[in-house]
């Protein structure tokens, strides 16, 4: 048995802290100057520019509106555990399980965060992939697309023009006319039935 100074071991478990706290301290700056830039990037002063459509379908126009910004503690009030998740935090509910996947009804699919008209039934269709699939959006005006390194892959991610509420991934195999698949969560949308 090596017999170590008790010295030895009290320096080692020194050094080992402080540099723990050092990188904790780096880390938890690094991060609150994310948070400081988005909040400068996204201030509530900010507008934006949609398309209007009645929940009839019907294009209203273009206008300026101010974009949505809320806290998570607001958006954790306003909405379903699994909706904050995927809305908020780009998480991807399970295949097969959202309400609008197999959705045979005719009507306007709107942001379940600020309500901004999104998808028609006309262009939703049966991807077989368990979520609601699109081949176009209701006005390119209304979803916007980044670029999404998670997970080691590279993707195409849709969000709400007006809340920035992540809706999903845009893919290249979907059918004519564009042969895209608009690959949204259920969670993040709000079904609005024509009315008969």
């Amino acid at each position: 048995m090596v017999n170590i100074p008790v010295r030895m071991t009290t320096r080692r478990i020194f050094l080992i802290a402080s540099a723990s706290t050092a990188a904790g301290l780096c880390l938890w700056t690094v991060k609150k100057s994310w948070k400081a830039e988005a909040k400068i990037t996204t201030g509530p002063n900010e507008e934006v520019t949609i398309v209007e459509f009645s929940d009839s379908g019907q294009r209203q126009g273009t206008i300026r509106v101010p974009k949505v910004v809320k806290g998570e503690s607001e958006w954790k009030k306003q909405l379903t555990a699994e909706a904050f998740e995927v809305t908020r935090h780009a998480d991807t509910e399970r295949a097969y399980t959202g309400r609008h996947w197999n959705m045979h009804d005719k009507g306007l699919y709107r942001c379940v965060c600020c309500d901004t008209a999104l998808f028609s039934s006309e262009t939703k269709y049966d991807s077989h992939t368990g979520w609601p699939s699109f081949w176009k959006p209701l006005a390119e005006e209304n979803v916007k697309s980044s670029e999404d390194l998670s997970f080691g892959m590279r993707r195409i991610a849709a969000s709400c023009r007006r809340c920035d509420a992540h809706l999903g991934h845009v893919f290249n195999d979907g059918p004519r006319p564009t042969g895209l698949r608009y690959c949204m969560n259920s969670a993040s949308l709000r079904f609005a039935k024509f009315a008969s």
